[in-house]
Protein backbone atom coordinates (compact mmCIF):
# COMPACT_ATOMS: atom_id res chain seq x y z
CA UNK A 1 0.00 0.00 0.00
CA UNK A 2 1.14 3.32 -0.97
CA UNK A 3 0.05 7.12 0.58
CA UNK A 4 1.31 9.52 -2.33
CA UNK A 5 3.81 7.47 -3.84
CA UNK A 6 5.32 6.75 -0.49
CA UNK A 7 5.82 3.16 0.94
CA UNK A 8 4.35 2.14 3.85
CA UNK A 9 5.22 -0.20 6.63
CA UNK A 10 4.57 -3.53 5.44
CA UNK A 11 3.04 -5.66 7.93
CA UNK A 12 4.93 -9.92 7.74
CA UNK A 13 1.41 -11.35 7.93
CA UNK A 14 3.61 -14.75 8.86
CA UNK A 15 5.55 -13.21 11.23
CA UNK A 16 1.88 -11.75 13.10
CA UNK A 17 -0.06 -14.93 12.80
CA UNK A 18 2.25 -16.84 14.42
CA UNK A 19 2.41 -14.44 17.18
CA UNK A 20 -1.62 -13.91 17.24
CA UNK A 21 -1.29 -17.89 17.81
CA UNK A 22 1.12 -18.72 20.74
CA UNK A 23 -1.01 -15.95 22.45
CA UNK A 24 -2.57 -17.63 25.78
CA UNK A 25 -5.90 -15.56 26.09
CA UNK A 26 -8.24 -14.17 23.07
CA UNK A 27 -8.62 -11.08 25.06
CA UNK A 28 -4.58 -9.70 24.03
CA UNK A 29 -5.56 -10.21 20.40
CA UNK A 30 -6.82 -6.89 20.30
CA UNK A 31 -4.48 -5.45 22.37
CA UNK A 32 -1.94 -7.11 20.27
CA UNK A 33 -3.36 -5.80 16.81
CA UNK A 34 -3.76 -2.31 18.44
CA UNK A 35 -0.05 -2.37 18.76
CA UNK A 36 0.81 -3.44 15.39
CA UNK A 37 -0.97 -1.20 13.79
CA UNK A 38 0.08 1.76 15.67
CA UNK A 39 3.91 0.50 15.05
CA UNK A 40 3.19 0.47 11.23
CA UNK A 41 1.66 3.98 11.40
CA UNK A 42 4.75 5.83 13.04
CA UNK A 43 6.85 4.06 10.48
CA UNK A 44 4.67 4.77 8.21
CA UNK A 45 4.93 8.04 8.42
CA UNK A 46 8.78 7.97 9.03
CA UNK A 47 9.03 6.18 6.06
CA UNK A 48 7.26 9.63 4.37
CA UNK A 49 9.32 11.95 6.19
CA UNK A 50 12.65 10.39 4.95
CA UNK A 51 14.74 12.59 2.15
CA UNK A 52 15.24 9.76 -0.60
CA UNK A 53 19.40 9.54 -0.79
CA UNK A 54 19.27 9.74 -4.80
CA UNK A 55 17.37 13.21 -4.65
CA UNK A 56 18.92 16.38 -4.64
CA UNK A 57 18.67 18.77 -1.65
CA UNK A 58 16.03 21.38 -2.19
CA UNK A 59 13.78 19.99 -4.94
CA UNK A 60 11.05 20.49 -2.00
CA UNK A 61 12.02 23.77 -1.48
CA UNK A 62 11.39 24.04 -5.40
CA UNK A 63 8.25 22.16 -5.67
CA UNK A 64 6.91 24.44 -2.45
CA UNK A 65 7.99 27.85 -4.21
CA UNK A 66 6.77 27.16 -7.68
CA UNK A 67 3.12 28.30 -7.97
CA UNK A 68 2.56 25.62 -10.96
CA UNK A 69 2.13 21.51 -10.42
CA UNK A 70 5.02 19.41 -9.85
CA UNK A 71 6.06 16.05 -8.55
CA UNK A 72 9.24 13.67 -8.44
CA UNK A 73 9.06 10.25 -10.02
CA UNK A 74 11.42 7.24 -9.87
CA UNK A 75 12.28 5.16 -12.49
CA UNK A 76 9.08 2.83 -11.33
CA UNK A 77 6.88 5.98 -11.79
CA UNK A 78 6.60 6.14 -7.68
CA UNK A 79 5.18 9.19 -6.65
CA UNK A 80 8.39 10.40 -4.28
CA UNK A 81 6.68 14.47 -4.06
CA UNK A 82 4.12 15.93 -4.77
CA UNK A 83 2.90 19.34 -4.65
CA UNK A 84 -1.19 20.48 -3.61
CA UNK A 85 -1.43 22.05 -6.80
CA UNK A 86 -0.54 19.07 -8.56
CA UNK A 87 -3.26 17.34 -6.19
CA UNK A 88 -5.96 19.71 -7.34
CA UNK A 89 -5.15 19.34 -11.15
CA UNK A 90 -5.62 15.96 -11.05
CA UNK A 91 -2.76 14.61 -12.14
CA UNK A 92 -3.31 11.80 -9.84
CA UNK A 93 -6.66 9.53 -10.09
CA UNK A 94 -8.60 9.32 -7.19
CA UNK A 95 -7.63 6.49 -6.06
CA UNK A 96 -4.17 7.98 -5.54
CA UNK A 97 -2.81 6.45 -8.96
CA UNK A 98 -0.47 8.59 -11.47
CA UNK A 99 -2.40 9.11 -14.67
CA UNK A 100 -1.98 7.38 -17.48
CA UNK A 101 -1.40 10.31 -19.73
CA UNK A 102 1.23 11.04 -16.84
CA UNK A 103 2.80 7.83 -17.39
CA UNK A 104 3.26 8.15 -21.00
CA UNK A 105 4.96 11.49 -21.13
CA UNK A 106 7.45 10.42 -18.03
CA UNK A 107 8.61 7.28 -20.42
CA UNK A 108 8.85 9.85 -23.25
CA UNK A 109 10.89 12.20 -21.12
CA UNK A 110 13.54 9.34 -20.07
CA UNK A 111 13.80 8.40 -23.37
CA UNK A 112 14.45 11.90 -24.23
CA UNK A 113 17.94 13.03 -24.51
CA UNK A 114 17.07 16.53 -23.22
CA UNK A 115 14.15 17.88 -21.46
CA UNK A 116 11.18 17.39 -22.30
CA UNK A 117 7.88 19.46 -23.53
CA UNK A 118 4.32 18.88 -24.19
CA UNK A 119 0.94 19.71 -24.51
CA UNK A 120 -1.28 16.66 -23.54
CA UNK A 121 -5.21 16.37 -22.77
CA UNK A 122 -6.03 15.16 -19.37
CA UNK A 123 -9.91 13.83 -19.56
CA UNK A 124 -12.53 13.98 -16.53
CA UNK A 125 -12.56 11.32 -14.65
CA UNK A 126 -16.17 11.42 -14.29
CA UNK A 127 -18.92 12.73 -17.07
CA UNK A 128 -19.40 15.90 -18.07
CA UNK A 129 -16.33 16.93 -16.33
CA UNK A 130 -14.34 18.35 -18.97
CA UNK A 131 -10.94 17.40 -20.43
CA UNK A 132 -8.05 20.04 -19.20
CA UNK A 133 -5.23 20.95 -21.72
CA UNK A 134 -1.97 21.13 -19.96
CA UNK A 135 1.80 21.83 -21.03
CA UNK A 136 3.99 19.26 -19.30
CA UNK A 137 7.92 20.23 -18.59
CA UNK A 138 10.05 17.10 -17.64
CA UNK A 139 13.78 17.13 -16.78
CA UNK A 140 15.61 14.23 -15.17
CA UNK A 141 17.14 14.86 -11.78
CA UNK A 142 20.65 12.47 -11.54
CA UNK A 143 20.58 9.33 -13.33
CA UNK A 144 17.24 8.11 -11.83
CA UNK A 145 14.59 10.81 -11.28
CA UNK A 146 12.27 12.49 -13.13
CA UNK A 147 10.44 15.78 -12.17
CA UNK A 148 7.41 16.86 -13.98
CA UNK A 149 5.90 20.09 -13.81
CA UNK A 150 2.55 20.91 -15.28
CA UNK A 151 0.41 24.57 -16.57
CA UNK A 152 -3.20 24.39 -16.89
CA UNK A 153 -4.08 25.70 -20.06
CA UNK A 154 -7.65 24.99 -20.30
CA UNK A 155 -8.54 28.59 -19.24
CA UNK A 156 -6.32 30.21 -22.04
CA UNK A 157 -8.11 27.96 -24.95
CA UNK A 158 -11.31 29.18 -24.04
CA UNK A 159 -10.29 32.39 -24.15
CA UNK A 160 -8.91 31.83 -27.33
CA UNK A 161 -11.60 30.31 -29.25
CA UNK A 162 -14.49 33.32 -27.33
CA UNK A 163 -11.93 35.34 -29.10
CA UNK A 164 -11.74 33.84 -32.40
CA UNK A 165 -15.76 33.76 -32.38
CA UNK A 166 -15.84 37.32 -31.36
CA UNK A 167 -13.73 38.14 -34.56
CA UNK A 168 -15.97 36.20 -36.70
CA UNK A 169 -18.78 37.44 -35.54
CA UNK A 170 -18.20 40.64 -35.82
CA UNK A 171 -16.69 40.24 -39.26
CA UNK A 172 -20.12 38.55 -40.28
CA UNK A 173 -22.01 41.44 -38.27
CA UNK A 174 -20.00 44.03 -40.38
CA UNK A 175 -20.48 42.25 -43.83
CA UNK A 176 -23.78 43.16 -44.18
CA UNK A 177 -24.31 46.33 -43.65
CA UNK A 178 -21.04 47.46 -45.55
CA UNK A 179 -22.30 45.42 -48.36
CA UNK A 180 -25.52 47.31 -48.40
CA UNK A 181 -23.74 50.78 -48.31
CA UNK A 182 -21.83 49.77 -51.30
CA UNK A 183 -24.79 48.80 -53.35
CA UNK A 184 -27.01 51.70 -52.27
CA UNK A 185 -24.26 53.92 -53.06
CA UNK A 186 -23.92 52.24 -56.52
CA UNK A 187 -27.95 52.65 -56.87
CA UNK A 188 -28.04 56.22 -55.72
CA UNK A 189 -25.20 56.94 -58.41
CA UNK A 190 -27.11 54.93 -61.18
CA UNK A 191 -30.15 57.32 -60.02
CA UNK A 192 -28.81 60.61 -60.39
CA UNK A 193 -31.58 61.94 -62.24
CA UNK A 194 -34.18 60.83 -60.27
CA UNK A 195 -34.60 62.83 -57.14
CA UNK A 196 -37.64 60.77 -55.55
CA UNK A 197 -35.27 57.54 -55.54
CA UNK A 198 -32.05 58.99 -54.75
CA UNK A 199 -33.92 60.35 -51.71
CA UNK A 200 -35.38 56.69 -51.04
CA UNK A 201 -31.95 55.30 -51.51
CA UNK A 202 -30.88 57.98 -48.98
CA UNK A 203 -33.18 57.06 -46.30
CA UNK A 204 -31.79 53.47 -46.79
CA UNK A 205 -28.36 54.45 -46.48
CA UNK A 206 -28.96 56.71 -43.18
CA UNK A 207 -30.31 53.38 -41.74
CA UNK A 208 -27.40 51.13 -42.46
CA UNK A 209 -24.98 53.49 -41.17
CA UNK A 210 -26.66 54.19 -38.00
CA UNK A 211 -26.73 50.07 -38.00
CA UNK A 212 -22.79 50.64 -38.35
CA UNK A 213 -22.09 52.80 -35.67
CA UNK A 214 -24.24 51.16 -33.35
CA UNK A 215 -22.59 48.23 -33.62
CA UNK A 216 -18.60 50.03 -33.18
CA UNK A 217 -20.41 51.49 -30.71
CA UNK A 218 -21.54 48.04 -28.84
CA UNK A 219 -18.38 46.20 -29.95
CA UNK A 220 -16.28 49.28 -28.06
CA UNK A 221 -18.39 49.37 -24.81
CA UNK A 222 -18.44 45.35 -24.43
CA UNK A 223 -14.17 45.65 -24.83
CA UNK A 224 -14.70 47.92 -22.17
CA UNK A 225 -17.15 46.30 -20.13
CA UNK A 226 -14.73 43.50 -20.13
CA UNK A 227 -11.65 45.30 -18.84
CA UNK A 228 -10.39 46.73 -16.16
CA UNK A 229 -13.67 48.98 -15.24
CA UNK A 230 -11.62 52.15 -16.52
CA UNK A 231 -13.57 55.08 -16.59
CA UNK A 232 -16.08 53.78 -13.60
CA UNK A 233 -17.54 56.15 -11.46
CA UNK A 234 -18.81 54.24 -8.16
CA UNK A 235 -21.08 56.18 -6.34
CA UNK A 236 -24.70 55.91 -4.87
CA UNK A 237 -27.00 55.96 -7.45
CA UNK A 238 -31.21 56.01 -6.81
CA UNK A 239 -32.00 53.03 -9.76
CA UNK A 240 -35.58 54.92 -9.93
CA UNK A 241 -34.17 57.64 -11.52
CA UNK A 242 -31.71 55.95 -14.24
CA UNK A 243 -35.18 54.25 -15.08
CA UNK A 244 -37.15 57.18 -15.99
CA UNK A 245 -33.80 58.42 -17.97
CA UNK A 246 -33.69 55.60 -20.15
CA UNK A 247 -37.50 55.11 -20.75
CA UNK A 248 -37.66 59.42 -21.81
CA UNK A 249 -34.87 58.35 -24.05
CA UNK A 250 -37.19 55.79 -25.97
CA UNK A 251 -40.36 57.30 -25.88
CA UNK A 252 -40.51 58.52 -29.49
CA UNK A 253 -39.45 55.05 -30.61
CA UNK A 254 -42.36 53.27 -28.29
CA UNK A 255 -44.84 55.60 -29.65
CA UNK A 256 -43.83 55.22 -33.18
CA UNK A 257 -45.20 51.50 -32.47
CA UNK A 258 -48.30 52.28 -30.00
CA UNK A 259 -46.31 51.36 -27.28
CA UNK A 260 -47.14 51.82 -23.87
CA UNK A 261 -44.29 51.87 -21.25
CA UNK A 262 -45.93 51.67 -17.50
CA UNK A 263 -43.50 51.80 -14.53
CA UNK A 264 -44.07 51.32 -10.85
CA UNK A 265 -40.75 52.52 -9.35
CA UNK A 266 -39.55 52.93 -5.15
CA UNK A 267 -37.18 56.04 -5.43
CA UNK A 268 -35.97 54.57 -1.91
CA UNK A 269 -34.13 51.78 -3.90
CA UNK A 270 -30.17 52.64 -3.94
CA UNK A 271 -27.28 51.44 -5.59
CA UNK A 272 -23.27 51.28 -5.52
CA UNK A 273 -22.28 51.28 -9.43
CA UNK A 274 -22.00 53.39 -12.33
CA UNK A 275 -24.61 55.45 -13.61
CA UNK A 276 -23.29 55.50 -17.14
CA UNK A 277 -23.14 52.09 -17.26
CA UNK A 278 -26.73 51.25 -15.37
CA UNK A 279 -28.31 53.51 -17.43
CA UNK A 280 -26.76 51.61 -20.50
CA UNK A 281 -28.10 48.30 -19.10
CA UNK A 282 -31.47 49.23 -18.49
CA UNK A 283 -31.39 51.39 -21.83
CA UNK A 284 -30.64 48.11 -23.41
CA UNK A 285 -33.70 46.24 -21.55
CA UNK A 286 -36.22 48.79 -22.61
CA UNK A 287 -35.00 48.79 -26.65
CA UNK A 288 -34.86 45.37 -26.76
CA UNK A 289 -38.68 44.76 -25.25
CA UNK A 290 -39.67 47.53 -28.04
CA UNK A 291 -37.46 45.40 -30.93
CA UNK A 292 -39.48 42.51 -29.79
CA UNK A 293 -43.23 43.67 -29.29
CA UNK A 294 -46.00 43.71 -31.45
CA UNK A 295 -47.46 47.19 -32.33
CA UNK A 296 -49.95 48.46 -29.16
CA UNK A 297 -48.76 46.44 -26.98
CA UNK A 298 -47.77 47.40 -23.58
CA UNK A 299 -44.24 47.24 -22.13
CA UNK A 300 -44.01 47.03 -17.94
CA UNK A 301 -40.97 48.26 -15.60
CA UNK A 302 -40.87 47.28 -11.92
CA UNK A 303 -38.28 47.81 -9.06
CA UNK A 304 -38.21 46.65 -6.40
CA UNK A 305 -36.22 44.62 -3.23
CA UNK A 306 -35.93 40.95 -2.62
CA UNK A 307 -33.34 39.86 0.14
CA UNK A 308 -31.09 42.69 -0.18
CA UNK A 309 -31.29 42.85 -4.07
CA UNK A 310 -32.60 45.46 -6.09
CA UNK A 311 -34.76 43.75 -8.72
CA UNK A 312 -35.07 46.17 -12.21
CA UNK A 313 -37.15 43.98 -14.14
CA UNK A 314 -38.90 45.10 -18.06
CA UNK A 315 -41.99 42.66 -19.43
CA UNK A 316 -43.23 42.95 -22.84
CA UNK A 317 -46.21 41.27 -24.09
CA UNK A 318 -44.43 40.71 -27.60
CA UNK A 319 -43.56 37.21 -29.25
CA UNK A 320 -41.61 35.61 -26.84
CA UNK A 321 -38.82 32.81 -26.42
CA UNK A 322 -38.49 29.06 -26.93
CA UNK A 323 -37.15 27.48 -23.67
CA UNK A 324 -34.22 26.44 -25.73
CA UNK A 325 -33.09 29.69 -26.78
CA UNK A 326 -34.20 31.83 -23.42
CA UNK A 327 -30.28 30.21 -21.71
CA UNK A 328 -28.28 32.01 -24.58
CA UNK A 329 -30.08 35.36 -24.79
CA UNK A 330 -27.56 36.65 -23.26
CA UNK A 331 -24.91 35.60 -25.70
CA UNK A 332 -22.55 37.48 -27.73
CA UNK A 333 -24.02 38.17 -31.07
CA UNK A 334 -26.48 35.20 -30.08
CA UNK A 335 -30.14 35.97 -32.21
CA UNK A 336 -33.52 33.55 -31.28
CA UNK A 337 -34.71 35.03 -34.69
CA UNK A 338 -31.97 36.27 -37.71
CA UNK A 339 -34.18 37.55 -39.85
CA UNK A 340 -36.25 39.94 -37.59
CA UNK A 341 -33.20 41.29 -35.54
CA UNK A 342 -31.70 42.20 -39.31
CA UNK A 343 -34.93 44.37 -39.19
CA UNK A 344 -34.77 45.73 -36.09
CA UNK A 345 -30.90 46.74 -36.63
CA UNK A 346 -30.16 44.47 -33.44
CA UNK A 347 -26.38 43.41 -32.96
CA UNK A 348 -26.54 40.61 -30.96
CA UNK A 349 -24.37 42.28 -28.44
CA UNK A 350 -27.43 44.26 -26.19
CA UNK A 351 -28.11 41.69 -23.63
CA UNK A 352 -24.58 40.43 -23.19
CA UNK A 353 -23.84 44.11 -22.37
CA UNK A 354 -26.27 43.98 -19.58
CA UNK A 355 -25.03 40.88 -18.50
CA UNK A 356 -21.61 42.18 -18.10
CA UNK A 357 -22.59 45.60 -16.51
CA UNK A 358 -24.76 43.49 -13.56
CA UNK A 359 -21.79 41.24 -13.14
CA UNK A 360 -19.37 44.15 -12.60
CA UNK A 361 -21.59 45.78 -10.23
CA UNK A 362 -21.58 42.44 -8.34
CA UNK A 363 -24.87 41.36 -9.33
CA UNK A 364 -26.76 39.01 -11.98
CA UNK A 365 -29.25 38.76 -14.72
CA UNK A 366 -32.78 36.28 -15.27
CA UNK A 367 -34.87 35.82 -18.05
CA UNK A 368 -38.72 34.56 -18.17
CA UNK A 369 -40.49 33.75 -21.48
CA UNK A 370 -43.54 32.27 -23.21
CA UNK A 371 -43.46 31.88 -26.90
CA UNK A 372 -46.35 34.13 -27.85
CA UNK A 373 -47.48 35.36 -24.89
CA UNK A 374 -44.01 37.87 -23.89
CA UNK A 375 -40.86 37.81 -22.03
CA UNK A 376 -39.43 39.49 -18.77
CA UNK A 377 -35.56 40.92 -18.38
CA UNK A 378 -34.33 41.54 -14.77
CA UNK A 379 -31.27 42.91 -13.47
CA UNK A 380 -30.35 41.92 -9.90
CA UNK A 381 -27.97 44.51 -7.88
CA UNK A 382 -27.00 44.49 -4.31
CA UNK A 383 -28.55 47.29 -2.30
CA UNK A 384 -26.44 49.82 -1.00
CA UNK A 385 -26.25 48.96 2.70
CA UNK A 386 -27.79 52.07 4.95
CA UNK A 387 -25.94 53.45 7.38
Amino acid sequence: MRWRGFPLYAVNMESAWIMLAGMAFGAFVGVAFMIMLNLAQQRGTQAAKMVDPGIPVGVDEMLAAFDTAGLVLDPSNNVLRINEEALELGLLTKRGALRAEIVQFAADARKADYDLEADIALPGESYPVESRRLSLHGARIGARYLVILAIDRTDEDRLEAIRRDFVANISHELKTPTASVRLISEAIDRAAEDPATVRRFNTRLAQEAERLSTIAGEVIELSRLQGDRLGFEVRPVKIAEIIRTAIDDHRVLAEAKSIEIAASLDDELIVDGDAASLRTAVANLISNAIAYSNEKSRIGIGLARHDGMVDISVTDHGIGIEATDLDRVFERFYRVDQARSRHTGGSGLGLSIVKHIASNHGGQVRAWSQPGKGSTFSILLPEKEQP
